[in-house]
């Protein structure tokens, strides 16, 4: 397919403080099999040197892509500054990849040709590869391909890692981009998009990423990561579902206090899930 009938796929690369990943992140976009691409990374205020980083490849990625923007500021915070790529986008499809992550080569090439042929589909996942520090492989996260619907994702019944995502970019600005009150941006979007039911967001089951676990990755913390939950899906308080979606929640803290013997807050946790699952509160 020529350049000229392919879909613009618009790619996103907020970096803060990553300056020994963030060229591996920028070089896997460059690779892709894909040619129809335009690149926009902003650093949200590195205080290490990314931006020197990132500078050391602009000409790579002028060459490269047929549009690529690069903007370095003060820090915002990563919803702030995915919200300011978003007003960059002018493609038909979009993704947004950590700078500390990596794309297969293919995915973009693969997810484009998917969402073209269902038409129904929102965002399309894929499988992920675990890898360290020093890019060594430490394991994959790889499922059957599968369709979800805003049930399974309000009751937290999928797994889907968010750099992995393409979506189609005109229902990302629809919904509103992200909410910047919002740390877990990737949950709160799937809901966004699947609660009218018009939509489906999809899993493939390749794999689409490499995905750096490290300390600093905030899906490690649950406390935070449960505030932040009950504080989404207070906009979904009217769903017959709330009340088992918020007791799941309850149960995910329940069991990571319990298994690190974390007791007292354990109990805290208990009282909580026997008071909404017997007194509705």
């Amino acid at each position: 397919m020529s350049l000229n009938n392919q879909p613009l796929v618009s790619v996103v690369i907020p970096c803060y403080n990553h300056e020994n990943f963030v060229q591996d992140c920028i070089q896997s976009v460059i690779d892709q099999t894909y040619e129809n691409i335009e690149l926009i990374v902003i650093d949200d205020g590195s205080k290490d040197s990314s931006v020197e980083k990132i500078q050391q490849m602009i000409e790579s990625c002028e060459k490269r892509f047929v549009r690529f923007e690069f903007r370095y500021r003060l820090n915002k915070g990563l919803t702030a500054t995915l919200n300011e790529a978003l007003e960059w986008c002018r493609g038909e499809y979009y993704s947004a990849i950590a700078s500390d992550d990596m794309m297969c080569i293919k995915k973009t090439e693969s997810q484009v040709s998917y969402l073209k042929a269902h038409k129904n589909c929102a965002a399309v996942f894929g499988g992920v590869e675990l890898i360290d520090e020093s890019n060594n492989i430490i394991g994959k996260r790889l499922n059957e391909t599968k369709v979800f619907s805003f049930k399974e994702i309000i009751l937290n019944q999928h797994d889907l890692p968010a750099s992995t995502q393409l979506a189609r970019l005109k229902i990302i600005k629809e919904i509103g981009g992200y909410n910047t009150n919002i740390k877990i941006e990737d949950w709160y979007m799937l809901l966004k998009m699947t609660v009218k039911e018009q939509f489906e967001v999809h899993y493939l089951d390749q794999l689409m990423c490499m995905y750096r676990f490290h300390n600093e990755n905030f899906s490690k913390n649950m406390k935070l990561m449960s505030i932040e939950m009950i504080s989404i899906l207070q906009d979904y308080r009217d769903s017959k579902l709330y009340k088992k979606a918020l007791i799941k929640v309850y149960r995910m803290e329940f069991s990571y206090y319990k298994k690190n013997k974390e007791f007292l807050n354990a109990l805290v946790i208990l009282v909580k899930l026997v008071k909404l699952k017997f007194f509705g509160n």
